[in-house]
């Protein structure tokens, strides 16, 4: 009986191995897809739509998606932003038909959707309102109202950060 000699065989180490594994299933079992819409800007006041509000209101997006990463293992989908625009037939479509936000969150992959705006009534506070939409069954699962005293960048990061853990708090309990 031969016995064959495996030394001049290359084999894969066993820690690529491990690695491999490890990294595929952390794929399959990774949390919640989320997308989160850009927010837009309900100014009522009498000097409506300043930039520095303009501004203000583009960063409430990332610094929500960056929020809801550190309070959870969520996946945060990127929403083709033409893909949105020609989704939005105009001012607070996708925020106020939640089947519609559905759809374009579902065609990026994800299963829940955030669509937002910052209403602005003062000078002296704005509030984020915010619904939490299930794309697989497109009714509203959550709406959310941050109030922000204040147009400081602080103020801002606060109150996303607080919206955050309002989302993740639902979500944990669906």
């Amino acid at each position: 009986m031969k016995i064959k000699k495996l030394s001049n065989q290359r084999s894969v180490p066993a820690w690529i191995l491990l690695g491999m594994g490890l990294i595929l299933s952390g794929a399959v079992n990774a949390g919640p897809r989320i997308a989160v819409l850009n927010f837009e800007l309900n100014d009522i006041t009498s000097l409506p739509n300043t930039p520095g509000e303009r501004v203000r209101t583009a960063s409430i997006k990332p610094l929500l998606e960056q929020a809801i990463g550190q309070a959870g293992d969520y996946e945060i989908i990127p929403v083709d932003i033409e893909a949105q625009a020609a989704a939005n037939a105009g001012f607070g479509y996708l925020y106020r038909f939640h089947d519609s936000a559905a759809e374009l969150a579902r065609q990026s992959g994800a299963d829940w959707v955030i669509v937002g705006q910052h209403s602005k009534p003062s000078f002296l506070f704005s509030y984020l309102i915010a619904y939490l939409v299930n794309v697989k069954n497109p009714a509203l699962s959550a709406r959310y109202a941050i109030e922000l005293k204040g147009n400081h960048e602080k103020v801002t990061r606060r109150g996303v950060k607080a919206l955050a853990k309002k989302i993740d708090a639902t979500i944990n309990r669906m």
